[in-house]
């Protein structure tokens, strides 16, 4: 890949895009060795103006943007990079720089969260414990919530019924990562049923 940094000074527009969602995350700056860090770790580091050094987004808040692609236009002038997030991109705390409101749905996002504290498991990690216990583990937790869900159903407490089906929803998202599944691989096959 070739790419012109003899115009702006050295230093090129690049668009940052999630990678599964298509959305535009923020907009940024590299100058050539930016472009090399980025290209050699495979985590997004740009060139802050303001700092006038080389910045990895996430060195503060971890939130780093890990490259998928990267592609550059047809002037060779400014970059598009493909990224799975780890975390919110803008510092506000939003997903996107352009948007207020995540224009992911909020169960792909937490599946996310979900996959990313299992690929990189703490010891205060809930999720990683779990998965650490095991498949059977993880389908007996399934089980119990689902009965939880049962026994709420024939009361008439609203509140407990919605925890208890927050619980069995999101146990049923370990239990899919652990088979190595997404809800959409889910959504195929009720989408593949209805057409019956």
């Amino acid at each position: 890949m070739k790419v012109d940094f003899s115009k702006n000074n050295g230093l090129i527009p690049v668009i940052i895009q999630n990678n599964e969602t298509q959305q535009v995350l923020m907009l940024g700056y590299m100058n050539e060795e930016a472009f090399q860090k980025t290209q050699k770790e495979n985590i997004v580091t740009f060139f802050s103006r303001s700092k006038n050094r080389l910045w990895t987004k996430g060195e503060t808040s971890r939130n780093f943007l890990k490259v998928v692609s990267i592609k550059e236009d047809c002037d060779q002038d400014a970059l598009l990079i493909q990224v799975i997030p780890n975390g919110p991109t803008c510092h506000n705390g939003t997903t996107s720089c352009f948007a207020t409101e995540p224009q992911i749905p909020f169960l792909n996002e937490l599946e996310n969260v979900i996959e990313n504290r299992i690929s990189n498991p703490s010891s205060e990690s809930y999720v990683a414990s779990l998965f650490q216990k095991g498949i059977n583990k993880m389908a007996q937790k399934v089980g119990e919530e689902a009965v939880e869900l049962v026994i709420e159903a024939k009361d008439d407490n609203q509140d407990l019924f919605i925890g208890e089906a927050a619980d069995l929803l999101f146990h049923y998202l370990i239990l899919l990562q652990a088979k190595n599944l997404k809800l959409n691989d889910i959504e195929q096959e009720l989408m593949r049923r209805m057409k019956k």
